[in-house]
């Protein structure tokens, strides 16, 4: 397991990252950053030679000239902290009016952005974007100026951060730096950070760093029988200090999803962002459940990924329920892999026994179910390893992996004909009993907002007009609600990127993982997202925080 790393800053300045806050679990290995800021210095020295009346004089018209520039200066700069009181009245007529950001012209974009300190460069929609953002952030309370550095991920303005370390063989990728959140290690990559800062300054970073050893325990209590109880979430962690002078930290990758990427934008779509669209994380006293689901496109091949560790996820997440998809398993392969993390020790898992390395799918968690089923009981259905229903104490949780119509929509008629309503039939006989919640990969971008080129793809398996009515009449249409789409209208959200052409790197993707509950409960999810920064996959996890 690469080692977490977990940055302390003793400054104002704030490195943007991806903000994942795990209940009650903050693991990671502290590297304290002394941060100063490098300013010109100007020597002065006073000297013993006599000098002529003349050049007295000639001091003191200097003098004279330096004290009237000062005052102005003085005056300017009195002038430029009213300039910035203005602005914040500004803003606080956003805050009540946000509409308003949507009349303004570029220029006015540009103007207010740079009078808060904002850096103003892209298109009106990434200016709309930035401002918004910064209203949002004062929103939630941020009132300081630093704020500033907070939204500046949308600018191409940056800073360099530098540093060195002694006795590391490998390269370290940083995804986030904050003063309170632990960051995930990642692959690794020789680089520098570049962030926007103010102008005219360069900080320079001295760090000491700790690794952490492969062992993450995770302990709950009460959890069992299918019951969900507030569990203690702790973590046991043996460190070991590296010495190190300085280290050179790699560069922090942009983050696309911030950035709308549609090809037929609707007014009022904004893009889907974690670190700013995610709410704050509920009390100790509250009772909930944190379901994860995840298409990892082979497990094994994950797994052996450099850098990545399912312990690592855990960790971060701290979730009680792993769902995963399209593992490629065969069943004489799950006996050694199933035990993936210390703590999950409920672990269910089927495979395609139709064909070899193919789908499959496996729950993964803390809280020991009531039951446990495999499939739809439904030979026909069956042999491909798609489906896993684990019974807990107030709801059934099933984790699919919906069929893809394939090349030259060969299975299209199965899929819409037969797999979808038998799936969804067998979620009502369910339902009859407790609520239902079906996660999974669900091969379906429902709407235009879910998928980045809608024209191009009308007959592409997943966007077809027979498989979007099919799923809105199985599933949507029969009491089952798209938690994320509830949460988020008119917000633009992808959970797959073909790896093709790089389209992860600028966000061209589709969103056809879902958490989809019963009407009944849809009321108790309280967060419904993404995580668009989680590699290693042609999907992204996706998360669901259910009140119970």
């Amino acid at each position: 397991m690469k080692p977490a790393l977990q940055f302390g800053l003793r400054a104002s300045t704030i490195l943007p990252g991806i903000a994942v806050l795990p209940r009650n679990l903050r693991i990671g290995t502290l590297v304290s950053f002394r941060v100063s800021a490098m300013g010109s210095k100007r020597s002065l020295s006073n000297s013993s030679v006599p000098v002529s009346s003349s050049i007295v004089e000639d001091k003191k018209d200097k003098k004279l000239k330096g004290s009237i520039s000062t005052n102005q200066d003085l005056e300017k700069g009195a002038v430029k902290e009213n300039g910035v009181k203005s602005s914040l009245g500004e803003i606080q007529r956003f805050k009540d009016d946000p509409a308003k950001i949507e009349t303004m012209t570029v220029r006015e974009l540009q103007s207010m952005l740079r009078s808060v300190g904002v850096p103003a460069k892209g298109s009106k929609r990434d200016l709309v974007y930035a401002l918004k953002c910064f209203v949002d952030t004062k929103i939630d309370g941020e009132n300081s100026l630093a704020v500033e550095e907070h939204v500046s991920y949308v600018s191409a303005e940056s800073m360099s951060i530098q540093s060195k370390v002694k006795n590391l063989s490998e390269e370290e990728h940083v995804e986030n730096v904050n003063t309170d959140l632990e960051v995930p290690s990642l692959p690794r990559h020789k680089g520098r950070i570049k962030k926007s800062v103010a102008k005219g300054n360069a900080v320079k970073v001295d760090a000491k760093m700790v690794s952490m050893k492969k062992k993450l325990s995770i302990k709950s209590d009460g959890v069992s029988g299918g019951k969900f109880s507030q569990a203690k979430r702790t973590s046991e962690i043996v460190t070991e200090a590296v010495n190190g002078d300085e280290v050179n930290l790699p560069v922090v990758k942009t983050e696309p999803w911030t950035i709308l990427a549609h090809k037929k934008p609707q007014k009022g779509w904004i893009p889907y962002n974690p670190r700013t669209m995610r709410p704050p994380p509920l009390t100790r006293d509250t009772k909930y459940v944190k379901l994860m689901s995840w298409n990892v496109n082979g497990l094994r091949a994950l797994l052996k990924l450099e850098g990545f560790s399912a312990l690592q996820l855990a960790q971060r997440e701290d979730f009680d329920v792993l769902c995963l998809q399209e593992t490629k398993l065969q069943e004489k392969d799950v006996e050694e892999i199933k035990y993936l993390i210390d703590g999950y020790d409920n672990t269910f898992w089927t495979c395609s026994v139709s064909k070899l390395g193919y789908s499959g799918t496996a729950i993964i968690s803390r809280i020991k179910p009531l039951s446990v089923r495999y499939g739809l009981g439904i030979s026909d259905h069956d042999s491909e390893g798609r489906l896993v229903t684990a019974e807990f104490d107030s709801f059934y949780l099933l984790n699919g992996y919906v069929p893809n119509s394939g090349d030259g929509l060969k299975r299209l008629s199965y899929r819409v004909t037969e797999w979808d309503l038998s799936l969804s039939n067998y979620m009502k006989e369910l339902e009859k009993s407790k609520p239902v919640i079906l996660t999974g990969d669900l091969n379906c971008a429902h709407e235009e907002i879910d998928i980045f080129n809608p024209a191009g793809n009308k007959r592409s398996a997943g966007f077809t007009d027979e498989e979007r009515k099919s799923f809105g009449t199985n599933f949507l249409s029969r009491g089952f609600v798209d938690t994320f789409r509830r949460q988020h209208p008119g917000v633009v959200g992808y959970t797959y990127w073909g790896y093709r052409h790089g389209l992860r790197k600028t966000n061209k993707g589709w969103r056809i993982d879902y958490f989809l509950v019963s009407e009944s409960i849809a009321d108790k999810a309280y967060d419904s997202y993404i995580l668009p920064d989680v590699g290693g996959s042609d999907h992204c996890p996706i998360g669901l925080i259910l009140k119970l």
